[in-house]
Parts: C-alpha cells; sequence; structure tokens
C-alpha cells in the first residue's frame, strides 16, 4: 500500500479534500465523497465497498493496518492541523476516506422507494435515509429541490446508510412515472389513518417538504393517502419522525402491492 504524508496546507489534493468536506455541492463535480470518521469509513467496508483513498492523522494510534485494504488504496498520512483545516468540525476526525461516486443510474422502477419531495434540512434527509435502509427500502429518490443526498451533512447523519441505498437525485415529479409501484403520500389533515391502513408493498412513500407537505402536484399522483393519529395534539410531526414511522409500518405489514 503506497504511503504519503503531507503537511503543506498549499498542496492541491488538500484544498479538494478540503472543498469536499464543506461545499455541500462539490462532490457533484468531482465525483467523489469525502468520508469523515472512522464509522462511516468502516460502514462503507461493511456493504463491499473500497474507498480510494484513505487518510489518517499523524497521531492516530492504530492506523487504518487492520482493516484489510488492498494495495489499490492510497494511503495518506495529514498533520492533525491539515485535518482539522479539512474538516471544519469542532472535533475533527483521525480517519477519512475519499470514495468514487458510482455512476449515476436511473429509477428501479420495482424497488421499495421513498420519494423526498423538497426536504431542505440536512439532518432529516439523513435521518431518513437511515431509516429506508433498516425498514428494507432499496431506493431513495431525491425530487429537485431536495439538499444534496451527498453532501456532508448528510452524509453524517446517514451513519452509513447511503451504502445500501440506490440513490437518484435532481429527479423532476413526472420522471415519478417510470414508478410501478403505487405511491403513498403522508398528510397531517387527511386520508387513512396509517394504524388502519391497509398499506401495499413495495411501494413508494412521499416526504414531502418541511413546511409545506408533499406538493398537490405529487399528490395527486399517489394512489394512497395516509396521517399518523397524534393522540397527544400536536400539530404535526417532524417529517423524519414521520417517516421513521410510516416506513415501519411498511415493513410489518408487507401487504402485496395491487398493481
Amino acid at each position: 500500500m503506497t504511503t504519503d504524508l503531507i503537511t503543506s496546507r498549499d498542496n492541491p489534493w488538500v484544498k479538494q479534500c478540503r472543498a469536499l468536506a464543506q461545499d455541500s455541492s462539490a462532490y457533484r463535480k468531482a465525483g467523489q465523497v469525502w468520508l469523515e470518521g472512522d464509522h462511516l469509513c468502516r460502514a462503507l467496508l461493511a456493504r463491499g465497498r473500497l474507498p480510494s483513498v484513505v487518510v489518517v492523522t499523524e497521531s492516530h494510534p492504530y492506523g487504518v493496518d487492520g482493516w484489510g485494504l488492498p494495495p489499490s488504496v492510497r494511503r495518506v498520512v495529514l498533520a492533525d492541523r491539515l485535518m482539522a483545516w479539512i474538516s471544519g468540525l469542532e472535533s475533527p476526525p483521525q480517519v477519512a476516506c475519499l470514495y468514487e461516486l458510482p455512476v449515476a443510474e436511473g429509477l428501479e422502477a420495482d424497488a421499495p422507494t421513498v420519494v423526498l419531495d423538497r426536504l431542505q434540512d440536512p439532518g432529516n434527509v439523513g435521518s431518513i435515509l437511515r431509516s429506508a435502509a433498516a425498514f428494507g427500502f432499496q431506493q431513495v429518490v431525491a425530487l429537485k429541490g431536495t439538499a444534496a443526498l451527498w453532501s456532508p451533512k448528510v452524509l453524517r447523519a446517514g451513519m452509513g446508510a447511503h451504502f445500501g441505498l440506490h440513490l437518484v437525485e435532481s429527479v423532476a415529479v413526472e420522471d415519478l412515472q417510470t414508478l410501478v409501484v403505487p405511491l403513498v403520500a403522508t398528510s397531517s389533515h387527511q386520508g387513512t389513518w396509517l394504524h388502519q391502513a391497509e398499506l401495499p408493498w413495495p411501494c413508494a412513500w412521499l416526504m414531502g417538504h418541511e413546511g409545506q407537505g408533499v406538493s398537490e402536484a405529487l399528490m395527486a399522483r399517489a394512489a394512497h393517502r395516509v396521517r399518523i393519529a397524534q393522540p397527544g395534539g400536536e400539530e404535526s410531526l417532524n417529517v423524519a419522525a414521520a417517516a421513521a414511522i410510516c416506513l415501519h409500518a411498511s415493513t410489518v405489514t408487507k401487504t402485496p402491492a395491487r398493481l
């Protein structure tokens, strides 16, 4: 395994890593993402995927010698101050990876899917990705206007869920006609109560904007509309919490879809 020691902030590669770590859309041009911390890097390996580069700080006590990485993976050792400069986090990691993104593909027509309609908060988006992966959904589709799926904040919130999902970004509402699974829309004020609904499986759950909910154009395409009972009297749930409840309900029912 080739090892390089880098100590200069003027190094072009270091500057590129900083852009990937701090710019939410830099990955789209670069075709790669910066994964910070031991957990994300190990989550990548657990899914059978390899980084192109693994980065450790000079002060890292163990390094990555026990990770079983092939010689093709470049190893870079960074001065601790450089890792802090790249990361921008209050507690910079001691290990990071660069991961080459897979070639963009279209929608998988029959996959259990979550559709994100203009969600703005990266924490919500990452949390929904975690729920989708946990409850057996295979695909997450982000409509135009949704926070960048591979941005640093979404990656951190997703905690490795990205690597178990088929992710499609910048999709138009009209493109959803490719899906052959029924669309199920969430609503805070109309539709069948979730605990009483016969949920189709597989399906595509529609999760809407934090303030505006699912758009009217998208709602019109839904085969089912459901709402979550809230006996405590709150007006609505956070979209990430609502998604977790709905996706879990799909998992435990799995009624065959009527296509």
